[in-house]
């Protein structure tokens, strides 16, 4: 698994959300709330694994995040998504109580992506 940069992270804490694109398609993706849990970034399908853009990430198992005018080649793991509990606390703390029990029902703990910088040399995507 490649790490993100610090340059990476420091643009992921400071935004409230990325837009995710799932495979090659071209289609504009989807914006949504996302966390960090011990430098890894994760979102949640807060309407469960029939959400299409969860099951557009499980089929592909790649895409692109664009977080601003940074965009970035990645890797969606689907399985083996832990901690459930602190990606929970993440949640709360990032978007408040409410919010965070949206993401925290078991039909989005089972629509859990963990999102991976993907090693490759695309990685340097020019801004826009």
């Amino acid at each position: 698994m490649t790490t993100w940069t610090p340059e990476d992270l420091a643009l992921l804490t400071a935004s409230e959300s990325l837009v995710l694109t799932a495979g090659d398609d071209g289609h504009p993706g989807v914006e949504i709330g996302m966390v960090l849990v011990r430098g890894e970034l994760y979102v949640r399908a807060y309407r469960g694994v029939r959400s299409r853009w969860y099951q557009a990430a499980q089929k592909h198992s790649h895409g692109q995040i664009r977080v601003g005018a940074v965009t970035r080649d990645v890797l969606l793991e689907t399985r083996d998504t832990r901690p459930a509990y602190e990606i929970d606390a993440a949640y709360r703390n990032k978007y408040g109580q409410a919010a965070g029990a949206l993401v925290a029902s078991p039909a989005a703990h089972a629509a859990t992506i963990r999102i991976d910088p993907a090693p490759s040399a695309r990685r340097d995507c020019s801004p826009g």
